[in-house]
């Protein structure tokens, strides 16, 4: 629940927790210096020279320690409370004793007042007492060392060099005044990685873009680029934006040095900023041809980054992929809007040149936009539609035998438009985790880019107003990664169309599909896994006797060659297709829709409850697998 699963990914997320309460030391300006060690047993070592976490006794449990309570208590941090820092990256005070819940091995060091404490902890509870190891005089801060805990991670689960390596590298850029050193045992390097380096980038986020540029042409001479603070003293917002004449581009947004890849409010912000301020300058250069540019025309091709430091953000989930601060994106627009007005004009020639290539940029979505403007056939009407630009529809006229595959994200989208059937198979990627409507109001929804394409995409409309004659495909597949991410998206997508097309759902339209977690080749032979228990079942089955044999996880959909994602997934000759029913019963689907208020609705202490209820027969079934 708070790092997301238990996969490599999930794993890495812990070094993050305890990286980011370092790197919240050394944005309140109490630490200049990181030091991130993978030991030789596979354990990982963060220490700073910061103020050290108080060993005090804490002040609502005397017979502890503050560091005892801080390790082993939810929500008992200084984060917590908002009075320690002005802005922090932590789980608002779990991080750490969620770091240290799943460890089987974690000692802290803490060098204050010029004197050396340590304390030994295992899955979450102390497992020595605070001990007082002598005087330390040119020393202060906190060490600490952990081990993820095998038994829930996997006994073949480790740390990567490379990973690692990358994640000091990338808080060194979000913070100037910081330095990090890395260090690696040399048995565990991975790749090209150093076993040792030192990182420190007065320049911040325009040294790394113009890292990541590198030897690329670039529209202007120079980056956009800066730092302000906020308004009423709320925090800072600094940036760096660069647009290539070619390539995609990419775009990195963080808060408190945590990346929030599916970016949010404060994104919002910077494309307010950009757009009014290239609108305004065409204004003022007589341009009129950018009356519909929009942030889509802005931040297509540009390279873009953006780091915003605030107190108390809020994110969508625990695991912070999206910011969800209502006011970043005024704060963040207000901060930057004035600075980017100077740069265009600062420079005529610059200022020109940005432009004419946004404007190309409009000229090319308003041509792709004209030519969505598709005549399909309905039992009703024949009708132009406008779809969304993200949709790439099949080309079949009738709804008989289309179907819509919904992918998690752009990349598992390329791979669904290689591998698809262009008569029949359609594909609408969504951007990261839709919204959960069932703790969502209607404004709210309605707001929502993801939900406004899908309910688009589909033409049948919402609710009252669903039409099962304009629904445009037949089948509706939910098509996401195999692992706890992709089942989290597949369950806000099911709960979309459970509550607002719940018509489209009780004839039969919606299916999930069953992605493959794992292959496994043996000489000739080449089966696929759907799970953990499944990929068992085969080594007892199928390649029982075999000394060789190959296993590959897929980390996502996007990843799988285009041939390997139809052949397993998206071939109706060959794939598996859930259908999504509900009950025929009034009392049946009362109790559906029950379930889906208490898992999914806004009160998180029916979720609690439900995860108290079930615990011990997860941990049964996990078992038995």
């Amino acid at each position: 629940m708070y790092i997301g699963g238990t996969d490599e990914r999930a794993l890495h997320h812990l070094a993050a927790e305890v990286l980011d309460n370092s790197m919240d030391e050394a944005v309140a300006g109490h630490a200049s210096r990181i030091e991130v060690t993978l030991e030789a047993d596979g354990s990982l070592s963060i220490a700073d020279n910061g103020r050290g976490i108080p060993i005090d006794p804490h002040p609502r449990f005397p017979d502890k320690s503050a560091l005892e309570v801080i390790m082993t208590m939810l929500h008992s941090g200084g984060k917590f409370s908002g009075k320690a820092y002005a802005t922090s990256g932590g789980l608002h005070g779990v991080g750490i004793s969620v770091v240290n819940a799943l460890s089987s091995d974690m000692s802290v060091e803490v060098a204050r007042n010029r004197e050396l404490f340590r304390q030994g902890y295992s899955r979450g509870f102390p497992v020595t007492a605070l001990e007082k190891m002598g005087a330390v005089p040119n020393r202060r801060g906190t060490t600490i060392r952990f081990m993820p805990d095998a038994e829930i991670f996997g006994v073949d689960a480790k740390f990567r060099a490379s990973r690692l390596y990358r994640l000091a590298r990338s808080k060194a850029y979000l913070f100037g005044g910081v330095e990090i050193r890395w260090k690696g045992a040399p048995a565990l390097l991975d790749g090209d990685t150093p076993e040792a380096a030192t990182f420190q980038f007065p320049g911040g986020l325009a040294d790394h873009l113009k890292e990541r540029l590198a030897e690329r042409e670039m529209v202007t001479s120079d980056l956009f680029a800066g730092r302000a603070d906020l308004a009423e003293g709320k925090g800072a917002v600094e940036w760096a934006c660069a647009w290539p004449h070619y390539g995609e581009g990419a775009a990195s947004f963080y808060c408190n040095t945590i990346p929030t890849p599916d970016g949010g409010t404060h994104e919002t912000g910077l494309r307010t900023a950009l757009t009014r301020g290239l609108r305004n300058y065409a204004v003022l250069t007589g341009n009129k041809k950018a009356g519909e540019l929009s942030g889509e025309d802005v931040f297509t091709g540009a390279e873009i980054m953006l780091s915003l430091f605030i107190r108390d953000p809020q994110f969508q989930s625990q695991t912070k992929d999206r910011l969800t601060s209502p006011e970043a994106a005024r704060l963040v627009e207000n901060a930057i809007k004035d600075h980017f007005d100077h740069w265009l004009t600062g420079s005529g020639e610059r200022g020109r040149a940005l432009l004419a290539f946004v404007v190309e940029r409009m000229e090319d979505r308003l041509r792709r936009r004209a030519e969505l403007l598709v005549k399909r056939k309905t039992a009703t009407s024949k009708r132009n539609l406008r779809l969304p630009g993200k949709l790439t529809d099949c080309s079949r006229s009738d709804a008989a035998g289309t179907e819509l595959f919904i992918v998690e994200g752009d990349s598992a989208g390329g791979s669904a438009k290689q591998a698809r059937d262009r008569l029949n198979q359609a594909i609408l990627p969504i951007r990261g985790k839709i919204l959960n409507v069932a703790s969502a109001n209607a404004a709210k929804i309605g707001a929502n880019t993801e939900v406004a394409d899908l309910i688009q995409a589909l033409g049948c409309g919402t609710r009252g107003s669903y039409s099962p004659e304009a629904l445009r495909y037949e089948r509706i597949v939910i098509m996401t990664d195999a692992d706890v991410d992709g089942a989290h998206i597949a369950t806000l997508l099911m709960t979309f169309f459970f509550q607002e097309m719940p018509g489209l759902v009780r004839d039969g339209h919606l299916f999930v599909a069953q992605p493959p977690l794992y292959r496994l080749a043996s000489g000739g032979t080449v089966v696929y896994a759907r799970d953990d228990a499944h990929r068992a079942e085969l080594m007892k089955t199928v390649f029982a006797g075999k000394t060789k044999i190959e296993i590959g996880r897929f980390k996502g959909l996007g990843e799988m060659a285009p041939q390997q994602l139809r052949e397993t997934t998206m071939d109706p000759a060959k794939r598996t297709l859930l259908r999504v029913r509900l009950p025929e019963d009034v009392d049946g689907r009362a109790d559906v829709a029950d379930l889906v208020e208490r898992l999914m609705g806004r009160n998180p202490e029916h979720r609690f409850a439900f995860i108290q209820a079930h615990a011990e027969r997860v941990d049964a079934e996990a078992l038995d697998a």
